[in-house]
Formats: structure tokens, sequence, C-alpha cells
């Protein structure tokens, strides 16, 4: 459903055997549609970053970005946070994404991706802090590789 919104980097030619070229995962980014999209007036954007090592030693930076939400019966126009509930909301989306990163292998974490569960996992979380919705993962960034094994590879 969502796969449309998202473009992924691959890197090609990672390892040629015969006829068939293996490809890695290089990196994941919402589309400007998407991101723009999302962007309106009378809320608060809060976004945050966190790098993080797989189980598996690539080192991922991971952005995420979520919108405030008005309340039922709310009669504000606007739907913005306070200072303080922006920070506690930016800590514990470092936190589940760290959380959510670290104990997986890329494989796994980029299966995360697809139905974007960790964006609903910080949804969740921060219902008691501040209201949010549209709660994505904006980006995901490989910094660093493990050193090249074929058979690995082919795993992903």
């Amino acid at each position: 459903k969502q796969w449309y919104q998202r473009r992924v980097a691959i890197t090609a030619g990672e390892d040629v055997q015969g006829k068939y070229c293996y490809t890695n995962f290089h990196g994941m980014d919402l589309t400007r549609d998407k991101l723009c999209s999302l962007v309106r007036k009378w809320q608060t954007l809060i976004e945050a970053h966190v790098d993080v090592k797989t189980t598996d030693g690539y080192l991922l930076r991971v952005f995420c970005m979520g919108f405030t939400k008005r309340v039922s019966k709310q009669i504000k126009k606007a739907a913005y946070a306070k200072g303080s509930q922006v920070r506690a909301i930016r800590k514990k989306m470092v936190d589940i994404m760290a959380k959510e990163a670290s104990t997986e292998d890329l494989k796994s974490f980029v299966n995360k991706l697809i139905p974007d569960s960790i964006g609903k996992d910080i949804e969740k979380e921060c219902m008691d802090i501040y209201p949010l919705h549209d709660v994505h993962i904006r980006k995901v960034k490989v910094l660093k590789k493990p050193k090249f094994d074929a058979s690995k590879l082919m795993d992903l």
C-alpha cells in the first residue's frame, strides 16, 4: 500500500555470479510529494534522528517525523505542542527507533519499514504526552557497511 510513497536506494553490482547481479540496501526516503502533502499549518512538526548499529554490523542513521493532532471536542484552531512536550516526544522517538533497529538485522529492519510499524509504535507511545498523527520514518541512510561477505549478501 505505501511502497509508492517511498524511494528505496540499492547498490547494484555488489556481487555478480553468472547472470545474477546481487544488490544491497543503501537507503530509503519518503517521496517529495508525500512530504509536502503531510506538512500543514496549525500543527507542530516534530523531527528526530538517531545513529544506530544493527546486529549484522550496519551503521544506520534513521530520521523520523510526526505531527501533532487536534483532539476531539477541541475548540482551538491550532494544535501546537509546548517545548517540553516536543522534547519528551523527540526523546521517545529516539528511544523507540534505537530499540527497533539495534535488536534486528538489516533485512528484518527493512521489512519493518514497509508497513511503517515503527511509526505506529511511536504514535501509541507518545499518545499520553500529546496526540500525534502521520508519524513516519522519513529517511534511512546507511553510514557504514560491514566487510563484504558474499554469503550474507545472498541472504538479503
